[in-house]
């Protein structure tokens, strides 16, 4: 029940109940029916989905195209203290008790049930477990050889056939006309059913009990049943272990072996990388290129057919055993550069562009390089494939960076981002703000604080609990997943985000060092939040550095007054601008704001400059933009990087990037005016049956339909 193990099962759940999936079945170890209890503490009581849990020990499945056994394994050298691998698919060993005393992690917090380091065997806890599946294909009947049968005389076409064509497909001669006839005259082999298998082997204390394991041997040398295909999830540290080459080797040299670990490197989203390619064309700086992640470990070298993992990468079983790459990603950014010169306008007014931004140097005091704003997830609700979820990077210093939320995928968009210096940049992060209990603003959270822990041993560096500011909502996730799956709480030093509101008091001594700690760690002067109007315990944020910048963050939200007074003369305010102006209404049921309402709370807030994030993934490329737009609005994308002297030149990007997605624009504005026409049709209907005297005028109202409204009359119309 390791993270890399379940840490995509929520945003799968969340998004199969969205697709009316009426039921999922899930097979594993015992842990997994209270790791399902624990997410719905975020993600709600997941009402239309049925989800059931088959234990590890339950009899074999069965549909109609495979059996599957589990197979538990269980670690021969579990002594009460995990001893995992150092890979980035399993965490360092956990600091002592001794190492730990006193630092502050929400482990030996007191007043936190459960978090005192209570062992896994009283707790559900048991790294010591782990499941592999066997899985065997049906045997397949032959095929019928209707021209065969023709030729000796039987009688294809009628009904007679039938008995006949089920006859030597189960393997039995008939008699027809005094004539004996096999069943290999009038069927292909019949396909005996191949099997393949799913192991994961996390460190070598699982090595000898896999070499041992029953089953296992049941599908070794002469065996009955071939084995296609083995599956390894496992570190190079196992790989490279002799018992488990050999172990390898046993199936014999028709097995095909496929390694899924830290070495595996792909591209996994093609249309991220084509626009962030694209958008390099306009800015460089502020749209650097994406890199691919690669491990520095050297992958093993085996003496069985052996192939990395790669996405899309498929072995296809039936009817003949072979590796399929056609589906594999490749990035050609030849070809999306010239897409990109080749739409009509864009390399004009990228020239424009860059002409007008060298007669505007910014201010002297706006030149340096931090703090450094990374968006690494701009989008609302789930992933998307060019909009990640909600996640903000924050570099204060060349040493220091904090979290802005930490939505799904947000490890992985540092990797894309920062490629191999990846490891330096999660051993610079100090603290993390998670602004509300939603799944898109930190279910990213647990990788980010496994990968930290062993970035920091790579990097040579001590270790130190991460600082957390989050509802205490938040705990009883973080609690359940430590006793019922994996090590965590060691982790984080966790500070209640309603302690930094204005006039907050705080009687706890922990929770008030954590917060000197906070500021100084940070080089903060001030680091405050405040409700805002979203869902319940759902915060914005401001710090205010010692150097006297301020950065204001909504976190989601309606227009919040709260927000604006706490954010008075930001330097920067990132505020949410999930839908479009004219749908106001929405925006309200869904406590959200509009593009103009967001660009409002950062006019009576003062803010130098405001960027807009969190889009509906409606607007996946870009927003639609409203006329409020000015010298002073800018709109976030995944990997944008901005700095306080790039505030002259966002706004100036708005062109180029009209010309970029300009049908994308044309196509979301024909969709607005198709709604706009809906409304006032419906208003006309409505008039109608009510029998208001304004039907007198039906030429009015299609003199205001043909032309948009201000985004101030909707507000209006909307309130």
């Amino acid at each position: 029940m390791h993270w890399a193990n379940v840490g995509g099962l929520c945003g799968m759940i969340l998004t199969l109940k969205e697709t009316g999936l009426p039921k999922c079945v899930l097979s594993g170890p015992p842990q997994l029916k209270k790791y399902l209890e624990a997410i719905k503490i975020f993600s709600g009581p997941l009402k239309g989905i049925d989800l059931a849990v088959r234990p590890h020990s339950a009899s074999e499945y069965k549909d109609e195209t495979m059996t599957v056994h589990q197979v538990p394994i269980h670690s021969e050298r579990w002594c009460g203290e995990h001893q995992p691998s150092q890979s980035p698919e399993r965490p360092l060993p956990r600091l002592s008790p001794e190492q730990s005393s006193g630092s502050g992690s929400i482990e030996n917090e007191q007043h936190l049930p459960g978090g005192n380091g209570v062992s896994w065997k009283g707790n559900g806890r048991d790294p010591s477990l782990v499941v592999a599946f066997v899985c065997k294909l049906h045997l397949k009947k032959g095929n019928f050889l209707v021209l065969k049968a023709k030729e000796l005389g039987l009688p294809v076409g009628t009904a007679a056939i039938a008995p006949i064509i089920a006859a030597v497909k189960d393997g039995k001669s008939i008699t027809y006309e005094g004539r004996e006839i096999l069943p290999e005259e009038l069927c292909t082999a019949p396909d005996p059913g191949l099997a393949f298998i799913v192991v994961e082997c996390p460190d070598e204390g699982f090595v000898q009990p896999i070499c041992e394991n029953d089953i296992f041997k049941r599908y070794q040398g002469e065996a009955d049943t071939p084995v296609a295909l083995v599956v390894h999830i496992a570190p190079e540290s196992v790989l490279m272990d002799s018992r488990y080459q050999q172990w390898m080797e046993r199936f014999g040299p028709d097995t095909q072996h496929l390694i899924l670990n830290e070495n595996c490197a792909s591209v996994h989203n093609l249309r991220s990388h084509k626009i962030q390619t694209q958008l390099n064309l306009i800015h460089p700086g502020i749209f650097p290129s994406l890199t691919t992640f690669h491990s520095k470990e050297e992958g093993s070298a085996l003496s069985v057919p052996t192939v990395r993992g790669e996405c899309l990468l498929k072995y296809q079983l039936r009817p003949r055993r072979e590796w399929q790459r056609d589906s594999i990603i490749t990035c050609n950014p030849e070809e999306f550069i010239a897409e990109a010169l080749e739409l009509p306008n864009f390399q004009e007014s990228v020239q424009e562009y860059r002409k007008s931004a060298q007669d505007i140097p910014a201010p002297a005091e706006k030149r340096s390089n931090y703090p450094e704003i990374i968006f690494l997830g701009t989008g609302s609700a789930i992933p998307m494939k060019i909009r990640n979820v909600s996640s903000t990077l924050v570099n204060i210093s060349p040493e220091k960076s904090l979290l802005l939320d930490c939505g799904e995928g947000t490890f992985g968009q540092l990797c894309r981002h920062y490629g191999e210096q990846v490891d330096q940049i999660l051993g610079n992060l100090v603290a993390v703000f998670v602004s509300h209990l939603h799944a898109d603003h930190h279910t990213g959270l647990l990788n980010i604080l496994l990968q930290r822990e062993r970035a920091l041993a790579s990097l040579g560096k001590p270790f130190l609990p991460l600082l957390v500011v989050a509802p205490t909502q938040l705990r009883p996730w973080l609690h359940q997943y430590h006793n019922q799956c994996q090590e965590v709480l060691h982790h984080i030093s966790m500070i209640p985000a309603k302690c930094l509101s204005q006039g907050a008091k705080v009687s706890d001594p922990v929770v008030e060092r954590l917060i000197r700690s906070l500021l100084k760690t940070c080089d903060l002067e001030e680091f405050q939040t405040c409700l805002v109007r979203h869902c319940k315990h759902a915060f914005g944020c401001a710090l205010v550095h010692t150097s006297g910048w301020k950065v204001v963050y909504s976190g989601d939200t309606m227009p919040c007054e709260a927000l604006v007074q706490m954010g008075k003369d930001a330097t920067l305010l990132i505020h949410e601008a999930t839908l479009e102006d004219g749908l106001e209404e929405e925006a309200i049921e869904k406590t959200h704001s509009t593009t103009s309402q967001a660009i409002g709370v950062g006019m009576r807030m003062n803010a130098e400059f405001i960027m807009l994030n969190h889009f509906s993934q409606r607007y996946a490329k870009i927003p639609l933009f409203s006329p409020d737009f000015n010298e002073k609005v800018g709109i976030a994308f995944d990997h944008m990087k901005v700095c306080f002297g790039d505030f002259p030149t966002v706004p100036k990007l708005i062109p180029p990037l009209k010309a970029l997605f300009a049908g994308d624009i044309e196509e979301m504005e024909e969709r607005r005016e198709r709604r706009e026409l809906r409304l006032v049709r419906a208003a006309l209907l409505s008039q109608e049956q009510a029998g208001s005297p304004e039907v007198r005028e039906p030429q009015q109202k299609r003199a205001h339909m043909d032309g948009p409204q201000s985004p101030q009359s909707k507000k209006v119309k909307a309130q």
